[in-house]
């Protein structure tokens, strides 16, 4: 008897626990969420490449990059005051990750201190001093300078007695880029055609961009002018302009403003390069040179280097000059 009672509860249970659970599955609502996620793949890739010696340095052996392109030799024989020998060359980062410089060094003989015969220096290649910290974005490069001088401003006491052998290291140490990184050099746009201010800060209130796609594309015209900036300080200035969707670069020379005459002057360094850059774009044939300037046109696009550094470009109608008038007077210029 008291054996079937508990028989009697234990089927009484189940059939209340699989009631409960019918019940419950009536009301059940399945939510899923599904989906895929691609992840690149980052690379890391920081060497030097591009070595040019610049001109008028010493005869010497050109600077050897060695095969991991992690380091740069160079042997030179200094025989007099005044003799140097310089060099450029390129940090590149071709890789995915953004780096920035961790550590410096600069030795001579395992020393820091550099003798007052010789001036040694390694700098950016616009000739500003080198900072930690400072970034170096994903595919883009750096410049840097390094010179060795026999120091010609020094006393007769001061020069070295005998031949002296010198070893020379510096070195740059890269990470990837973190929150602390510091845009010591930036590259911004603009669509400002009065004046490029080389030496000066840009200008408080003026629209800057940081690709020349968005400035063309606000600007409504495939021009627009590039400023690299060093310490809030504009070192460089280029007009830029799109021909079949190539965008190419006039670099400005030294310009500057006489108030009285209310007229721009400059001298003409980069007039030979930008004629060359001019018959890239345009053709040789499409192009002429007067005594003053060389221009360029084609259909919907004209472009000209003066030889006081003036720099002009704009869409041309149909028959050649500018579309403002004929004689160029309005044309979209720097």
């Amino acid at each position: 008897m008291r054996n079937q009672r508990k028989n009697t509860i234990v089927v009484c249970i189940l059939f209340l626990i699989l009631f409960l659970g019918l019940g419950y599955a009536f009301l059940t609502t399945t939510l899923n969420i599904s989906g895929t996620t691609d992840v690149d793949s980052n690379t890391w890739n920081v060497y030097w490449d591009n070595v040019v010696v610049t001109e008028g340095s010493v005869s010497a052996s050109t600077p050897v990059i060695d095969s991991s392109k992690t380091t740069v030799t160079f042997s030179v024989h200094l025989s007099k005051p005044g003799d140097f020998y310089e060099f450029t060359v390129d940090a590149k980062n071709d890789g995915s990750i953004d780096a920035m410089i961790d550590t410096i060094t600069k030795t001579i003989n395992n020393s820091t201190t550099v003798p007052s015969y010789l001036n040694y220096t390694v700098t950016y290649g616009d000739d500003e001093e080198i900072a930690s910290k400072h970034l170096l974005e994903a595919n883009h490069k750096e410049i840097y300078k390094v010179r060795v001088e026999y120091n010609q401003n020094i006393d007769a006491n001061e020069l070295p007695s005998e031949a002296a052998s010198l070893s020379m290291s510096f070195g740059l140490s890269y990470i990837q880029a973190d929150s602390s990184a510091v845009r010591l050099r930036t590259t911004v746009y603009s669509v400002s055609t009065t004046d490029f201010r080389i030496g000066f800060s840009i200008p408080d209130g003026e629209t800057t961009y940081n690709t020349y796609q968005e400035a063309m594309d606000d600007f409504g015209m495939p021009f627009c002018i590039k400023h690299i900036v060093i310490n809030d300080i504009i070192k460089e200035s280029y007009v830029m302009f799109l021909k079949d969707n190539v965008p190419y670069e006039l670099r400005v020379g030294g310009r500057g403003y006489n108030s009285q005459a209310h007229t721009y002057y400059g001298d003409s360094i980069y007039y030979e390069s930008n004629k060359d850059i001019l018959i890239s774009a345009f053709g040789a044939e499409n192009c002429s040179e007067s005594s003053w300037e060389f221009h360029c046109v084609i259909p919907g696009l004209y472009a000209s280097v003066s030889r006081n550094a003036f720099i002009a470009a704009d869409f041309n109608d149909s028959t050649g000059g500018c579309a403002s008038d004929d004689n160029k007077t309005n044309c979209w210029t720097a």
